[in-house]
């Protein structure tokens, strides 16, 4: 063999070359290894580096952070676990290793391992996105609860609703939550419930149980039901620490049903308290603004204008008379041509005070126009009369008891009265 027609490569080339091999397999890019863990660290970063080994061999593995703090159990030396993740090379070293995503303690059973299987591909489709999420509606008018309707579950969801914000209707969707054909059921009823136009939100889920019990609302069909529903879906299913593939799936996931029944409406007490707290708000802006406009009012009846506009025109006048003498004294030197510019400033005066004054009486008779409309005179002139006590004018007649005087106003006298007896008018006792 001629050496010499041999191409020469680097190591990094080969370890690159055998890395693009690996990672071009199938079989090496998705598989399930059990093993038992061997040599296992976990560095201060984070990542746990370990071996799975056999009676008759050993791969080394890693377990970078972010998947790492999705683990529910402690790995340690001795331990079975299944590991599922892919193979390739690490180019520095040459080394072949497991790139771990999932570890599983060996023994759990094939539901947790259908889990953590399922969870992994719906992920992957992106059911789980924060982006597809719906928010929850603020006041919804009705809600369709997809639950047993024999079970504790249900009771409780419907107290909590009613005693919270008793306004939302509430649709119990009765469907089994356990057992064979469960899941099938659930589905087609997130479905049902979709093709109706007076749903706000739906709930589904059940009261606690075991693993097996709570099993259908890990099924596949129920998990994309809930990601097509185009009503937003609460999925609350069992305890706090148990969790669904529904949970993932769902756009707000509950504790419990209670929990569910909520988040779900608002609370009437703590909004009927809010509302107090805003008409509050809003009759103290109103009594300030009040109180300014008062003022104003003092400031604008005490104004010299007000009192006495002519004094104020004639202060005026001198005014002008004073600048038509300076400008004539100003131009008197100027002879004829210091004539004509008097003239012609004295004209764009006159034409400018006019103009301001035309002004001034246009807005004067649209604020007397504005003052005539809201005059009481006018109500009294089409009819009607004001009532008065010595404490001022009476709105309703709550205001005023028998035997009481009052001074009732019209447009031309006043007359002294005295209440007899009071009746209420048909419109008030059907408004009551």
């Amino acid at each position: 063999m001629n050496l010499s027609q041999l191409p020469v490569y680097t190591v990094s080339q080969i370890n690159g070359y055998l890395k693009e091999l690996m990672e071009a397999d199938p079989l090496l890019q998705s598989l399930l290894i059990r093993g038992e863990i061997s040599n296992y660290k976990k560095y201060p970063s984070g990542h746990h580096y370990f071996s799975l080994k056999d009676d008759k061999g050993s791969i080394r593995c890693v377990l970078f952070r972010g998947d790492a703090l999705r683990l529910r159990f402690q790995p340690a030396n001795g331990m079975n676990v299944l590991a599922f993740g892919r193979i390739s090379v690490f180019p520095r070293d040459g080394q072949y290793q497991m790139y771990c995503t999932e570890l599983i303690e060996d023994g759990r059973g094939a539901l947790d391992l259908a889990f953590e299987r399922l969870r992994k591909k719906l992920e992957g489709e992106g059911l789980f996105d924060p982006e597809r999420k719906q928010p929850l509606p603020d006041w919804p008018g009705r809600i369709a609860l997809v639950t047993s309707p024999a079970g504790a579950a249900v009771r409780d969801m419907i107290r909590i609703l009613g005693a919270r914000w008793p306004m939302t209707g509430v649709l119990v969707v009765p469907v089994r939550v356990q057992g064979e054909g469960a899941a099938q059921e659930i589905a087609a009823a997130i479905d049902q419930v979709n093709r109706r136009q007076d749903i706000g939100l739906i709930i589904t889920g059940r009261g606690g149980g075991s693993r097996e019990d709570l099993w259908a609302f890990n099924e596949e069909c129920v998990a994309r039901a809930i990601a097509r529903s185009r009503i937003p879906v609460i999925s609350a299913v069992g305890h706090e620490p148990d969790v669904t593939i529904s949970d993932y799936v769902a756009d707000v996931r509950a504790a419990t049903p209670s929990n569910a029944a909520e988040l779900a409406v608002p609370d009437q007490a703590q909004v009927r308290r809010r509302l107090e707290q805003l008409s509050r708000r809003l009759a103290a802006a109103q009594r300030g603004r009040l109180t300014a406009a008062r003022k104003d009012l003092r400031r604008l009846a005490s104004s010299r204008v007000l009192r006495g506009p002519k004094a104020f025109l004639e202060e005026n006048r001198l005014l002008v008379d004073r600048m038509e003498q300076r400008l004539a004294a100003a131009l008197k030197g100027r002879g004829k041509d210091g004539r004509l510019a008097a003239d012609r400033a004295r004209e764009r005066l006159n034409r400018a005070l006019q103009s301001r004054l035309k002004d001034a009486r246009g807005s004067l008779a649209r604020l007397s126009t504005g003052l005539d409309a809201m005059s009481p005179l006018k109500v009294l002139g089409r009819g009607y009369a004001i009532a008065r006590t010595a404490q001022g004018v009476i709105t309703r007649a709550d205001q005023a008891r028998a035997g009481q005087q009052l001074d009732v106003m019209f447009t031309d006298a006043t007359l002294r009265c005295e209440v007899k007896e009071k009746e209420a008018t048909e419109a008030w006792q059907a408004r009551n």
